[in-house]
């Protein structure tokens, strides 16, 4: 039997007043989870229901439907409930498909890979 601390019960009241509830998940790995908390416990691992991982490249995104998701409590940055009253997105961010997303994706991890590889190439000048 473990013993609950103060924080503990801090903890679960506040993730019980987002149950069934529209939540932003963002996890360590950057990705951002949305999703409606059916559940959760002690070490804040949830269950979203509906979920959903938004994926943002630019002015485009995508989101694309995981169903029924448990989330290991380890990996949350932070959560927090969507207003379903307001616009989740600026205006002039575009809805793509998942293969367009992933497209682009890939295009901005080639382009990160290659700005690195020429600052690499450029070290041996020393500038300084």
């Amino acid at each position: 039997m473990s013993w609950a601390g103060p924080e503990d019960i801090y903890l679960s009241t506040s993730l019980a007043s987002y149950l069934d509830k529209k939540l932003l998940v963002l996890l360590r790995d950057g990705r951002k989870l949305m999703g409606i908390l059916r559940s959760f416990d002690q070490f804040a691992n949830a269950v979203l229901e509906g979920a959903c991982e938004r994926v943002i490249v630019g002015e485009l995104y995508c989101d694309i439907p995981l169903g029924l998701y448990v989330i290991r409590g380890e990996n949350v940055v932070l959560i927090g409930e969507l207003d379903l009253e307001r616009e989740e997105l600026p205006p002039h961010m575009t809805c793509v498909s998942a293969a367009e997303i992933r497209r682009a994706q890939k295009a901005e991890r080639e382009a990160s890979d290659l700005k690195g590889t020429m600052r690499k190439r450029m070290e041996f000048l020393d500038l300084d």
